[in-house]
């Protein structure tokens, strides 16, 4: 199958209702045909996590969280052991999702606001279910648009629009994606799954809030990214604008600079992964130019086959 072949178009946030609920429509069949069957169980999620309900002790394995450690049964065997817990019956999922003016871009099949809404529908579709809740904090850099936490498919529905239809900020705004994580925090949640959206570029001044939210949730970073965010092509002169700032600059793509550039944002990409898994979450990478559905079912398996081996 061709890269994103079934991925519609959102088109910056400008549909009209007939469009969108047409697009919606076509993501939702495309979720469901090809997701369906990847996470087998009950209420295992897409990262399984802690319940509130304990089971059965086993051996401590390297990777294990050190939270979960099991005092009583370590002390009695003088062999280290952590309690493996059984999953909630009702899992509150919340997603942060950037909607600053960088996700409006892509220079293959999609643009990075398609491949968030996608991702965004994969995440609810997998975490549906057993009165399992779904919530969203929508930030562009001038607003945040929340979407309180809610179960039902009509609610799913109502999210994955909002989600698609949150224009960017202003002209000359930044995205705030520090401040998108902070307002997670606030009100304090119950224990559950976070989910951050984000192309993650620009600076990384996410990772306190990010740290927080990690200590008392399940924590999953989505990178959405386009070839250009990691390579330039052999173009020679070209005109390039900032989509945030509105800065405009000529340059000369000579081989130099675009190994240089590769290079920084290769640099750049490492350091936003092994922030992300500092901060306790793990990292599912999405691209334009790729297929998205393979990514996230290869994410998945592997994920559940670490769960299963006792790897976190």
């Amino acid at each position: 199958m061709a890269a994103n072949s079934d991925l519609p178009s959102f088109d910056a946030g400008l549909l009209n209702d007939p469009q969108l609920t047409a697009a919606l429509n076509t993501l939702e069949l495309t979720v469901r045909r090809k997701l369906d069957g990847v996470l087998q169980g009950s209420h295992l999620g897409l990262i399984p996590g802690p319940g509130s309900e304990p089971g059965e002790a086993r051996p401590y394995q390297p990777g294990d969280d050190i939270r979960r450690m099991e005092w009583s049964v370590t002390a009695r065997t003088t062999e280290p052991h952590v309690r493996q817990m059984i999953a909630d019956r009702e899992l509150e999922t919340w997603l942060v999702v950037d909607a600053s003016a960088s996700i409006d871009f892509g220079t293959t099949r999609c643009t990075k606001r398609d491949l968030t809404v996608a991702a965004a529908a994969a995440i609810v579709h997998l975490t549906a279910g057993g009165g399992n809740r779904h919530g969203a904090i929508i930030a562009t850099g001038d607003k945040l648009v929340r979407v309180p936490a809610a179960s039902g498919r009509a609610h799913a529905r109502a999210l994955l629009k909002a989600v698609a239809t949150t224009t960017r900020s202003t002209p000359g705004v930044r995205g705030d994606l520090p401040g998108a994580i902070e307002a997670l925090r606030r009100p304090q949640r119950r224990h559950g799954l976070a989910v951050v959206i984000s192309d993650f570029l620009g600076p990384i001044n996410w990772d306190r809030p990010l740290r927080a939210i990690g200590a008392h949730h399940e924590l999953l970073g989505v990178e959405v990214l386009d070839p250009r965010d990691l390579e330039l092509p052999a173009v020679g002169e070209v005109t390039l604008a900032d989509a945030e700032s509105g800065e405009v600059r000529d340059f000369n793509i000579t081989e130099r600079v675009r190994q240089d550039y590769a290079a920084a944002a290769a640099a750049h990409r490492a350091e936003v992964g092994r922030t992300i898994r500092r901060c306790g979450g793990s990292v599912m990478s999405l691209r334009t130019d790729r297929d998205w559905v393979n990514d996230t079912v290869r994410f998945v398996g592997a994920r559940r086959r670490g769960m299963a081996a006792g790897v976190g």
